[in-house]
């Protein structure tokens, strides 16, 4: 490109002098000849005033006075040389000049001007004179050579300019090849710099998305590896369990431990379209109105189970009247399960799930009776990828679900720990939670009156039985 953008700028320059150069050299020549001309007719008329009276005489002309390079030849009125070096005889212009006119002519070489000799009004003879062309040839020649220095000069200055051009040009392009396979080799922090080339900066700037539109791509690829790995090890922890339990009874029938597997792998199966819509930053489905007290009775066999082992139990509390959320129902699904099983990990006692009404929000509050949260609330919800010891990647992930969803999801009390979420209600029209009572069909629940664990206010407690 180098090349080409030096070779065009000399090439312009060159057409540009012949274009305007050659006819120029050939005024200066038709303008030196007409100078030429003009000195030799000077100094041919002052000769004719001299010799006049010698010519009228008939007499020979002896003193001429010329400059050197310039040849004169007397004739008389028959055009017959009475002096000079000339040709005996005269010639066309000698006609011209003794019909009273100026008479020009190039003969051998030579630039030729014959003027009149006149005495009283009538031509008595002719004075010719000659000079060699190439004396004003020779003038030409300087003129030409000072024009060719001077497009010389203009072709190296086309040279340099194009030149510095095409470093300009050519600089940016080598900066953009080398960001381009930096960027093929991986590296998205990739940027470009801009040179004040319009064209060029638009395809630097097209590759700084490029790189950056890789570079999320890749963390939020990266983010899924390690939100999946997170939300599905104790689903398939549980799977196993439950497969294993079964294998352990041989007697007894296999199809519910096949059954419960099975709803197990649906759930396992939406947890993945969740997180790989997360992935993707988008929703797998829209907002729609969440029966809240059917989720929470659908995952609380699960839950229940777990904290079996350790000899804890789980309360559910739904205030009566509270409004129903406009959120995702499987997005609540992985919030809830994260805050459920952070309380299984990392607290004691029992675990209570509480559904209340807030200012413009439905509020979800999961706490238990464990010796507090003292890790910073910035450090709590920031994503780690050492889960030991901490509360790892699990918080961060279901903070990013609840904002995503229009929500959010603070930790309101340190000792007892009480994790609340925050959902946006749904339309009055269809905005009342149904009772426990009232949930999907098939789904047998206890109600009762109950004072809220953790402070919470008093509301209908669902108790799967």
């Amino acid at each position: 490109m180098r090349t080409r953008i030096i070779g065009s700028a000399v090439w312009a320059s060159v057409l540009a002098i012949g274009l305007f150069g050659v006819p120029l050299a050939v005024a200066v020549l038709q303008y030196a000849l007409v100078v030429e001309r003009s000195e030799l007719e000077r100094a041919a008329n002052t000769i004719a005033i001299t010799v006049a009276a010698d010519v009228s005489d008939d007499e020979r002309v002896t003193r001429i006075d010329a400059p050197a390079e310039i040849r004169v030849t007397v004739y008389d009125e028959d055009a017959v040389r009475l002096s000079g070096a000339g040709p005996f005889e005269g010639g066309p212009e000698v006609g011209r000049a003794l019909a009273g006119r100026v008479g020009t002519t190039a003969d051998h070489g030579d630039l030729v001007v014959a003027v009149p000799v006149t005495h009283e009004d009538d031509v008595i003879g002719v004075v010719r004179a000659a000079v060699p062309r190439s004396t004003a040839m020779g003038r030409v020649a300087l003129v030409w050579a000072a024009m060719a220095a001077l497009a010389g000069l203009a072709i190296t200055a086309a040279w340099l300019v194009g030149r510095r051009q095409a470093r300009r040009l050519a600089r940016p392009l080598e900066e953009l090849a080398v960001a381009a396979r930096r960027l093929g080799h991986g590296d998205f922090s990739v940027r470009t710099r801009r040179g004040g080339i319009t064209e060029i900066d638009a395809v630097g700037s097209a590759l700084d998305s490029t790189a950056t539109r890789l570079d999320e791509l890749l963390a939020r690829e990266r983010e899924f590896s390690a939100d999946a790995s997170h939300q599905l090890r104790t689903p398939l922890a549980g799977l196993r369990l439950r497969l294993e339990a079964a294998l352990e009874g041989s007697d007894e029938d296999p199809r519910p431990a096949i059954v419960a597997g099975l709803v197990d792998a649906d759930r396992l199966e939406s947890t993945i379209d969740e997180l790989l819509a997360l992935a993707r930053d988008r929703r797998a489905t829209p907002p729609s109105r969440l029966d809240l007290p059917a989720l929470l009775d659908e995952m609380s066999p699960e839950w229940r189970g777990r904290l079996a082992l350790q000899g804890r139990s789980l309360a559910l509390c739904v205030e009566s009247g509270t409004a129903a959320p406009c959120t995702s129902p499987a997005a609540v699904r992985q919030i809830l399960a994260v805050l459920v099983d952070n309380a299984t990990t990392h607290g004691a006692g029992t675990v209570a799930v509480t559904v209340r009404e807030a200012t413009d929000a439905v509020a979800v509050d999961i706490s238990d009776a464990g010796p507090g949260v003292r890790e910073p609330v910035s450090a709590l919800f920031t994503r780690r990828a050492d889960q030991r010891g901490s509360h790892g990647i699990g918080l961060a992930l279901a903070r990013r679900l609840a904002e995503a969803e229009g929500g959010r999801l603070d930790l309101t009390r340190r000792t007892p720990p009480t994790f609340t979420l925050l959902l946006p209600p749904a339309p009055p029209e269809a905005s009342s939670l149904p009772s426990p009572a009232d949930s999907t069909a098939g789904v047998n629940v206890l109600v009762e009156r109950c004072s809220s664990p953790a402070g919470a206010p008093a509301g209908t407690r669902a108790r799967g039985v």
